[in-house]
Order: structure tokens, then sequence, then C-alpha cells
């Protein structure tokens, strides 16, 4: 009996290909401000835009809601996710709340392969603040945060951590072009680089001071 790894046609890897594309043109169109909050997606416009059916479509729009940024509206179609204020700040209260847990829970410092992700993402975050690339930054500032909740190694508080962060990625990478307007780009590398120079001496008090300041509400990062 064949595998059943060997068992995948080609026709549905050509079709799951689709699928992400299309949900990659979407989050990028979306967190680029393309397509802004509120907005109504219409099928017939995106299926002749990305040259494709809407089967992987319809795939790609149900998982963009799963991460928080369409929202599916009965008998009202689909619409870039429109969170109110109330709906940012307890998301924003929640994310504090998992990421200090995460700080106690955490060995300080963390182990090399730990310290090595943050690092990456940190180097991620200045390239992108260097180059203007608001959107790479706002992943790179996401992926950051991903990997300083990981350093917990407490499996179920990263299944409940990553749609939390990635729901309101969004408005991060929103936040990121607003801050540009009256900060140079690399000041948020800088918070970032003094959180990681805390977490690498092991200091939890320091860190835990850090993302106080970070989650000032003045921006939303």
């Amino acid at each position: 009996m064949q595998a059943r790894s060997a068992l995948v046609a080609p026709d549905a890897l050509a079709a799951q290909s689709l699928v992400e594309l299309a949900a990659q043109r979407l989050r990028e169109d979306i967190l680029s401000g393309v397509l802004v909050p509120g907005e109504r997606l219409i099928e017939e416009q995106l299926t002749r835009r990305f040259g494709t059916s809407r089967a992987p479509l319809r795939e790609a729009l149900r998982l963009l809601g799963q991460q928080g940024l369409v929202e599916h509206l009965p008998r009202r179609g689909v619409r870039v996710t429109e969170l109110s204020p109330q709906d940012v700040d307890e998301l924003f209260s929640l994310r504090d709340v998992l990421e200090r847990f995460a700080v106690r829970t955490a060995p300080m410092p963390p182990d090399p392969p730990a310290l090595a992700e943050l690092a990456a993402r940190l180097e991620a975050m200045d390239h992108a603040a260097v180059s203007g690339a608001a959107l790479e930054q706002a992943e790179a500032h996401r992926q950051f945060h991903i990997a300083l909740v990981a350093t917990a190694g407490h499996r179920h508080l990263q299944l409940v951590y990553e749609p939390v962060i990635l729901k309101l990625q969004l408005y991060m990478a929103a936040n990121l072009r607003r801050e540009a307007e009256v900060r140079t780009p690399l000041e948020g590398v800088r918070r970032h680089q003094r959180l990681l120079e805390a977490i690498a001496a092991g200091n939890r008090d320091a860190v835990l001071t850090g993302l106080a300041e970070h989650g000032a509400r003045s921006y939303f990062t």
C-alpha cells in the first residue's frame, strides 16, 4: 500500500497554492491600507483581480476570517474587520496580560535558541525600518512578540496568544504608519532592542517594566 503522504493529487496541490496566493494578496492589501477596515469585499471584483475562481477565493476569505482580518456578515457578505475602540482596548489588554504571564513563567535568561530567535526577529525589524518596508516591519514586530511568548515553553499559552496578536496586526501596522509621521522608524527598533537586552540579561523586572512602557496607548504597539 502506498504511503498516504504520496497520494496527494497535483490538482489538489495547485488548488491549495491558489488559496495561499489569494490569502497572501488579500492580507497584504488589508495591512497596507489598500483595503480599509469596514470595506466590503466583492467576490466578482476579487476573482477578476487575482485571476482565480470563486472556490479558492472563498477558502482564502475563510482563512482570513479565522485570523480575524475579515468578517463574514449574514446576508451581507464579507468585509475587512472593523474593531470598535473597546474591542481594540480589550485585545491589547489581553495581549499585555498574556505577555506578562509568559515573562513570569519563562526561564530568565531563556535558552540560547530562544534568544537567537528573538535576535533574528529584531534584525528583521531593523532591516525593514531602514528600508521603509512597513508591512515587513509590522510582521517582524508580530513575530518578535510571538517569540517572546514562546520563551515560556507553554504550548497552550501560545495557542491562545497567537490569534490575539494576529487579529491586532491590522491595527499595529496602521499604528506603525502613524508613528512614522512623528518618530523615526528606528525608535521602535530601539525599544525592542532594550527589551531584548533585558531578556538576555535575565532581568525579569526590567522586562516587565519594558512591556508596561511598550504597551502605552499613545500608540498601539
